[in-house]
């Protein structure tokens, strides 16, 4: 499973807002709620993420593997 956890914390690292991804740079709030709720993303809003908060893909996703 894939978990957006991270990008939480790298937000408030970087002093980035839900409220300025959508008014500065444009994230959908279908896409916030899909990130809220660890839901599939394209990977060309995974790199918009990393660029506007000049990032690695880390710093976004963490990968929890299924427990069988």
């Amino acid at each position: 499973m894939i978990v957006f956890d991270p990008l939480w914390e790298t937000m408030k690292r970087k002093n980035i807002s839900q409220y300025s991804l959508i008014k500065i740079y444009g994230v959908s709030t279908g896409t916030l709620d899909s990130l809220r709720k660890n839901r599939s993303i394209t990977l060309n809003t995974l790199n918009d993420l990393c660029a506007i908060l000049e990032c690695e893909v880390s710093d976004i996703i963490r990968y929890i593997p299924d427990e069988a």
